[in-house]
């Protein structure tokens, strides 16, 4: 590996771990906003303020130029991943806040490393390795202890269906959304803002119909507008690009420093627990995806 690989590649580290810092603040900031807030307009706003501050840019810099020119199967998947990572993922991680806590949410969105990984071998027609089997059973460990004693609350039952189908799409997404980036027939910027676009507003105008028009004070305006320029117009864009350097393991594996991230961030600005048990199970379940995705080759990377 050249020097300006080696360079290029820990910039897009940088980037990732950065931006996984972001989205791990998001977290805090959407359960602070959600106490005013109706969730799926929250996630609709969100998306589509950061879509509108994106696609001047992307005018000005010619970056959407390449999207007329693509055919019908492009448009496709790119509509697919709009709806499936914004409308879906995205409003099933807002809706599913406002009934569990942060790091029990951030937790069952982890499921998403495994059942990706797992689709990638059965689409693939790929043998698992011990690794995963290992990685596997570890993996459900941590979640068994980060659960035990496990008890459900009856209000928190419908937050943990609505997580699952937040994990279902966002596996979806995962493998429709590294195939887009890989392919390099459009820049991370148009990718980003195209299903932003068709995500973000199709989730807004889903929770007018649904929860009816809000109404904001100033505090709600404030995280909303952060949440749309900073952790969204900026950090999808940074990640976007990041995927086009990263192997499909360093990003899931960045990615799951959320876990650790979140349930600090939680700990500190929302008063929930963090004991021993807990950390505990995040911990064996970030090992457990490590050794799931371990079976990513090199050649996966771009050259």
């Amino acid at each position: 590996m050249t020097w300006k690989r080696i360079s290029t590649h820990n910039s897009a580290v940088l980037q990732a771990l950065f931006v996984t810092f972001l989205w791990s603040t998001s977290w805090v900031l959407i359960k602070i906003g959600l106490e005013d807030i109706p969730a799926l307009t929250f996630g609709g706003l969100r998306y589509t303020i950061a879509f509108l501050v994106l696609l001047p840019y992307g005018i000005y810099t010619k970056q959407l130029v390449a999207i007329k020119q693509q055919s019908v199967s492009t448009w496709i998947q790119l509509m697919s991943l709009g709806i499936l990572f914004y409308s879906f993922t995205q409003g099933a991680q807002f809706l599913s806040l406002l009934y569990l806590p942060a790091a029990t949410t951030s937790l069952l969105l982890s499921f998403t490393t495994f059942i990706v990984a797992f689709l990638g071998i059965s689409l693939l027609s790929e043998k698992p390795q011990i690794l995963q089997w290992i990685g596997t059973v570890i993996y459900l460990m941590g979640v068994m202890v980060f659960f035990y004693p496990i008890y459900l609350p009856e209000n928190q039952i419908f937050g943990f269906i609505v997580a699952g189908i937040g994990v279902l799409s966002n596996s979806l997404s995962s493998i429709l959304g590294r195939k887009v980036n890989r392919s390099g027939i459009l820049s991370p910027v148009a990718v980003t803002i195209v299903t932003m676009g068709i995500g973000g507003i199709a989730l807004f105008i889903g929770g007018i119909l649904i929860e009816g028009i809000p109404n904001l004070t100033v505090a709600s305006w404030g995280i909303i507008l952060w949440l749309a320029f900073v952790n969204s117009a900026l950090a999808f864009t940074l990640w976007n690009r990041t995927l086009r350097t990263l192997s499909a393991m360093e990003s899931s594996i960045i990615n799951n420093t959320m876990l650790f991230q979140i349930a600090i961030l939680a700990w500190i600005f929302l008063g929930e627990s963090l004991s021993m048990g807990k950390i505990v199970g995040i911990v064996t379940a970030i090992i457990g995806t490590i050794l799931i995705q371990i079976r990513r080759p090199d050649s996966n990377r771009e050259n």
